[in-house]
C-alpha cells in the first residue's frame, strides 16, 4: 500500500461526516438517498476522470480517439453530468435542479445499466427547504464529497471493496437509526454471513433474493462463491418492491463490482418479474428457477395480495392460500416454487409464528414437511434485526434431501448483548454452522427430529418442543441455609447491643 492510499476507516468516517450537512434539517431516512447517491456519483466520476487523464497522456493530440475510447468505459458521463461539473458550479443558484439533470443524463447515457435508477431520487425537493436553504445545503454536500479525503481515484482506493464497504457501512448506520423502516432494506451482516454459509453457493450457481432490499444478502452469496472457489462464474438475481430501495441495491451492486446482475423493480407476490423469456420481451407464465434462493422478507406483511392468490397464474399457492393479514407463507411458497428440481436450496428468515400458527398456515406447513422439503429450523436471538425486537428463525429448505429428518437448532441464547441491538459473534455463527453440518443432536442446543416425531407434534415446529433447554435449579441445602440464618441472627443481636452502648454514651437512654 502506498502512503497515498486511503484506508477503510478514513473513508467510512468521511462519508458519515458528510451527513452533518443534513442532520437537524431532515430525517436520516430522507437524506440517506442523497448521501448514497452522491457517493455513487463521486465514485464513477473519479474513475472516469482517472481514465480520461490517462488517455490524454497517451493520445493527447487525438481528441476524437479519446472521445471514442471514453464512450466504451464501464460508465459513460455526458458533459455536465460528472460530480466535478456540479462541484464547479456549486456557488450558482439551482444546485438541486442541476444535480437532477445530471443524474437523468447519466441514466440516458448508460442505457439499460442505469435505467430508472435515479427516478425516485430528487435533489430538487422542497423537503430541503426554500430555494436558498436548499442551494446552500447541496453546496455543502458537494464540498464534503469534494474534499481530498474522498478522492476515490483508482490509485488512492486500490481495491473496489473499500468503496463497496463504505456504502454498506452507510446503509448499516442508516438502518440502525431509522427504526421500523430499516427491516425493509437491510439484513444484519452476521445474519447474511450465516445464510450465505449454510447455503454453500458454488461456481455456476444462479442465486436469487426475491426481497432484495439493499442487495447485501446477494452480495454476501456472491462473495461466498469467490471465497470458496475463486470463481466469478455465478449470476445474481433479485426483485424489490420499493423504488428507492431497488435503486439503492443497483448502486450497491455496481460499487461491489457485481455489474452482471438482474434486479427487477416490482412486487414479488403480485407481479413476479423474474420470468422465463422475459429478457427477450416475450410473455411468459413460467417463473425462473434458481440453485440458491434466500430472503429476509417483511415479517407478517398485511395486504400481501391475498385477493388474487386463488387465481395465481404461476400456481404458487396450490398447497394452500396464506391468511389475508399475514404474508409470511406467501413469500415462502413463492421461493419454493422458484427452486431448481435437483440443486435447489433456500434459506428464509421468518417470525416464530410461522413455526406454529394453525389454520391455513398449519396445513401449508404440514404439506411442506410431508413433501420432505424442510431441512433445518434455526432459532435466532431476539433484537437481532433492525426495526424489530422480536426473535426470528431461519428455515432451510432443499429440493433433494439426504434423509427425512428435520434438524432443530436453538441458537437463541448465545449472542453478544447490545443496548439496542444484539449481535451474533463469529463464535456463535461458527457453532451454528458446525451443528448444521454435523446434523446431530447436541444436548440443550440441537435435535434431529424424525418425520414421525414431528407428526406426533401435529406438525408444530415450535423449537422448545424438540430442543430441551430446561436447566434444573441447584438443590437447596436447607441445613446450610438454617446455619447461615442463625449466624446472621447472632450478628444482628451483637450489633443491637453495640448500637445501644453508643446511644448511651451520647446521652440517649
Amino acid at each position: 500500500m502506498t502512503t497515498n492510499q486511503i484506508n477503510q476507516d478514513d473513508i467510512n468516517k468521511a462519508v458519515w461526516n458528510a451527513c452533518d450537512t443534513f442532520r437537524g434539517v431532515i430525517s436520516a431516512d430522507t437524506y440517506k438517498d442523497f448521501i448514497l447517491t452522491m457517493l455513487f456519483l463521486k465514485y464513477i466520476s473519479d474513475i472516469y476522470k482517472d481514465e480520461y487523464n490517462k488517455l490524454i497522456e497517451q493520445y493527447g493530440d487525438n481528441p476524437a480517439l479519446i472521445h471514442a475510447m471514453m464512450s466504451k468505459q464501464r460508465f459513460v458521463l455526458p458533459e455536465g453530468a460528472s460530480f466535478w461539473d456540479l462541484y464547479e458550479k456549486r456557488y450558482e443558484a439551482g444546485n438541486g435542479e442541476r444535480i437532477d439533470k445530471a443524474l437523468h443524463a447519466l441514466e440516458e447515457a448508460n442505457g439499460s445499466k442505469l435505467k430508472n435508477v435515479f427516478q425516485d431520487i430528487s435533489f430538487n425537493t422542497d423537503r430541503l427547504g426554500q430555494e436558498k436553504q436548499k442551494n446552500d445545503l447541496l453546496r455543502h454536500l458537494l464540498e464534503d464529497f469534494g474534499k481530498d479525503i474522498l478522492n476515490l481515484s483508482t490509485e488512492r482506493v486500490g481495491s473496489l471493496d473499500i468503496i463497496g464497504n463504505a456504502y454498506e457501512y452507510l446503509i448499516k448506520h442508516f438502518a440502525a437509526g431509522s427504526g421500523a423502516t430499516a427491516g425493509e432494506y437491510y439484513t444484519p451482516p452476521e445474519v447474511s454471513t450465516l445464510l450465505a454459509t449454510v447455503l454453500e453457493p458454488v461456481e455456476g450457481d444462479q442465486i436469487c433474493d426475491p426481497c432484495t432490499g439493499s442487495g447485501s444478502l446477494l452480495l454476501k452469496c456472491g462473495a461466498m462463491v469467490r471465497k470458496n472457489t475463486g470463481s466469478k462464474k455465478y449470476a445474481l438475481f433479485g426483485q424489490e418492491a420499493i423504488g428507492s430501495t431497488w435503486a439503492l441495491a443497483k448502486m450497491n451492486m455496481f460499487l461491489h463490482g457485481e455489474d452482471n446482475h438482474r434486479i427487477e423493480w416490482g412486487d414479488t407476490i403480485r407481479n413476479p418479474l423474474l420470468l422465463e423469456n422475459k429478457q427477450q420481451g416475450k410473455d411468459s407464465n413460467s417463473l425462473l428457477h434458481f440453485d440458491v434462493v434466500t430472503a429476509n422478507p417483511p415479517f407478517s406483511l398485511d395486504k400481501w395480495g391475498h385477493d388474487d392468490a386463488s387465481n395465481d397464474p404461476y400456481g404458487r399457492f396450490h398447497r394452500g392460500i396464506p391468511p389475508k393479514t399475514k404474508g409470511d407463507y406467501a413469500f415462502i411458497l413463492h421461493m419454493i416454487n422458484t427452486l431448481k428440481p435437483g440443486t435447489g436450496r433456500m434459506a428464509v428468515v421468518v417470525p416464530h409464528g410461522v413455526l406454529f400458527r394453525a389454520s391455513s398456515e398449519g396445513k401449508i406447513r404440514q404439506q411442506l414437511i410431508e413433501e420432505n422439503l424442510l431441512d433445518t429450523v434455526i432459532g435466532l436471538p431476539e433484537k437481532l434485526f433492525f426495526g424489530t425486537g422480536i426473535p426470528a428463525a431461519i428455515l432451510i429448505f432443499k429440493k433433494k434431501k439426504s434423509d427425512e429428518n428435520v434438524l432443530f437448532i436453538d441458537a437463541s441464547r448465545e449472542f453478544k448483548s447490545g443496548k439496542n441491538q444484539n449481535q451474533l459473534t463469529p463464535d456463535n455463527i461458527q457453532k451454528i454452522i458446525d451443528t448444521y453440518k454435523d446434523r446431530e443432536t447436541v444436548e440443550k442446543y440441537a435435535y434431529l427430529a424424525s418425520f414421525d416425531e414431528i407428526k406426533e407434534n401435529d406438525f408444530n415446529l415450535n423449537i422448545p418442543r424438540y430442543v430441551d433447554t430446561f436447566e434444573e435449579e441447584a438443590e437447596i441445602d436447607l441445613v446450610a441455609v438454617r446455619a447461615e440464618r442463625i449466624q446472621l441472627k447472632n450478628e444482628l443481636q451483637n450489633l443491637e447491643v453495640e448500637m445501644e452502648g453508643y446511644l448511651k454514651e451520647l446521652g440517649y437512654e
